[in-house]
């Protein structure tokens, strides 16, 4: 799918190679035209909203289409898993690159490579029946609510989309343009002030103890910081603890004859 004019120049590459291309406009009405057992090119070179757009019109209709987007480099910087595609492939890619991306593409379907569900990150989060969790902090996906200790965050639906996009990515920072493009959208016109005050707003429900959870990084923007590990601060607690009374039994009652030893 391409709005080019000449669509020989989205990726070059594929007219290299044997398969059978179909060119069709990249609109609602080219989904129902599409064959089966289809790979899908969306050209997302000079138009990101269109694309993202198709992707979720695509997933919204029960189409099991593979996507991978045709990006330029400056595109990587807004795509994310959440849009929902197989794969991405430049628009310089080589012949091989591409029949690669394809051949991948085709075993494994329109799943993303992901983490299993339930499987815990390095950073302590975990993802499992729609539910995303940090610590004692639950953001619940399908039901669009949030919990800290049990009790419910009551969330306006943007705040609720900015906590759950920054949780998605635990520890990666975003600057206000990227969580405006990402939350609002682009078709947005609001300056980068309204992601300032849903900041704001979602430290304050969040409460004093946890506001730090969505953490600033000066001139660049904000991040998730997932909570410690109760657990594991508890261990090293206690650890520290046994450390220092051993180190306190030893000069009690364990010193040794200096006087002997010489």
């Amino acid at each position: 799918m391409t709005f080019a004019s000449d669509p020989a120049t989205v990726l070059p590459s594929l007219a290299l190679l044997s398969h059978r291309v179909r060119v069709l406009p990249m609109d609602a009405a080219s989904l129902v035209k599409m064959p089966e057992n289809t790979i899908l090119f969306l050209d997302a070179r000079d138009d990101l909203a269109t694309a993202k757009t198709l992707c979720r019109l695509i997933h919204a209709s029960g189409l099991s289409t593979p996507i991978v987007l045709v990006l330029t480099e400056g595109g990587f910087t807004v795509v994310n898993s959440q849009w929902g595609i197989a794969d991405v492939v430049v628009t310089t890619a080589s012949p091989a690159e591409v029949e690669g991306r394809l051949r991948l593409v085709s075993e494994r379907g329109n799943a993303p490579a992901a983490a299993p569900a339930g499987a815990a990150s390095d950073d302590g989060t975990t993802v499992e029946d729609g539910q995303i969790r940090s610590g004692d902090l639950i953001v619940d996906t399908n039901g669009y609510t949030a919990s800290l200790h049990g009790r419910p965050i009551d969330l306006a639906y943007k705040e609720f989309e900015l906590l759950k996009y920054l949780v998605q990515h635990p520890g990666r920072v975003f600057t206000r343009a990227q969580l405006l493009q990402e939350v609002w959208g682009y078709d947005y016109y609001g300056g980068t002030r309204t992601v300032d005050v849903h900041i704001r707003r979602l430290r304050a429900k969040l409460g004093g103890e946890y506001e730090h959870l969505i953490g600033t990084v000066r001139n660049v923007g904000y991040r998730f910081d997932p909570p410690e590990n109760d657990r594991g601060t508890a261990a090293a607690k206690q650890a520290a603890q046994s450390a220092s009374s051993r180190a306190g039994s030893i000069d009690a009652g364990d010193t040794p004859d200096l006087n002997a030893a010489a």
